[in-house]
């Protein structure tokens, strides 16, 4: 059946779907992934968003029990130039299509996602509603309505017993992956809610703290901040994505919303110190102001190649450090794994970071 995209700024796409969508709004972004759709459909950070997948065909190799980095979908809405009806792979149990009618994911395919791209990239990242009538009175409520950002931190602290260092995981929205990094290195994983008091980390004496990634606008988090403040004096610290967000807003830096974004795992990030570049997973639509790092407690330590945002920062005179970018790289490559044995690093030597 038609369906149609409708932005907030009067632009209207139409493609089709073999489900009759829910209209649905959301802020409209895209990733530039070849692979790797399940776990972005899966990722808490994209909690919110239409995502627009810029390779021409996903959904080939299908949907599997193993790659998702939240048991349901997390994303408002799939968009791409073709969406394959009839995977292949070992693993696979159901089609994307299928996948999303269970869960009530609204999708179009047959829109020049080339074009809606470019629009984003012009424009910036905008509001829009997946509908199948484009003249529905409804679409303006939807559109003039706030995007709220649920919860998708656990709301108990959870166990994952290992052998080695003791982490607690502050949960701003995280994912499985990060989780699974850390249980490859033995770690004894506690996962606390997003709202937790430094008295209750400290309670279980860690051994380091992750903050992890997350959706929505950090400067709009402003009460976590003193919990990272307290814990920061004691603990050895890693933030990731929005992690590293909040953590240069403890120290005094602040944020702004990008353009467009990054979202994908094709993004080139500087070394600052040994001039070493990596490619990286990324997924955020915020960044640190690079203009705010005068006046803060935090040093810069990588730089996206392109376009020069903040991709790391490391903490003056504390055991913190963070990285925009998700050394988990899932999906993605595995050029940034090496954060997470720096940070086991800094908590066995008890010392500040030192950069690869």
């Amino acid at each position: 059946m038609k369906t149609y995209l409708v932005l907030s700024n009067g632009s209207i796409y139409q493609g089709y779907s073999k489900i009759k969508p829910t209209a649905t709004a959301g802020e409209v972004v895209f990733s530039t992934g070849m692979t790797g759709y399940q776990e972005t459909i899966t990722d808490p950070s994209y909690y919110g968003q239409i995502m627009v997948f810029t390779y021409p065909l996903i959904g080939n190799y299908g949907i599997n029990f193993e790659d998702n980095e939240k048991d349901t979908p997390c994303i408002s809405g799939i968009i791409a130039y073709d969406i394959a009806k009839h995977p292949s792979n070992y693993r696979s149990k159901m089609s994307l299509y299928q996948y999303a009618e269970k869960f009530d994911i609204p999708m179009i395919e047959g829109i020049d996602t080339r074009e809606l791209t470019k629009e984003i990239r012009q424009n910036g990242c905008i509001k829009g509603v997946i509908t199948d009538n484009p003249k529905d009175k409804t679409i303006q409520e939807l559109l003039d309505k706030p995007l709220s950002f649920a919860n998708h931190s656990t709301k108990d602290i959870n166990h994952i017993e290992g052998d080695g260092p003791k982490v607690a995981v502050i949960d701003y929205g995280i994912k499985n992956s990060i989780v699974s990094e850390l249980l490859n290195l033995n770690a004894d994983v506690y996962i606390f809610p997003a709202d937790v008091s430094a008295k209750k980390i400290k309670d279980i004496n860690p051994d380091g703290i992750v903050l992890s990634n997350g959706p929505g606008d950090p400067a709009k988090m402003i009460d976590k901040i003193d919990v990272i403040e307290e814990l920061q004096e004691v603990y050895p610290i890693m933030g990731i994505c929005l992690g590293n967000q909040l953590l240069g807003l403890a120290n005094g830096a602040k944020t702004f919303k990008m353009k467009f974004g990054h979202r994908g795992f094709n993004h080139a990030v500087k070394n600052l110190s040994t001039g070493k570049c990596y490619f990286t997973s990324q997924n955020h639509g915020y960044a640190l102001l690079p203009e705010s790092i005068p006046g803060s407690n935090v040093e810069v330590i990588f730089e996206e190649v392109n376009d020069h945002t903040i991709e790391g920062i490391k903490v003056k005179n504390h055991n913190a450090f963070s990285v925009q970018f998700h050394p988990d790289a899932s999906p993605g490559p595995h050029d940034a794994l090496f954060i997470f044995h720096k940070f086991f690093n800094m908590i066995n030597q008890k010392g500040v970071i030192t950069n690869e």
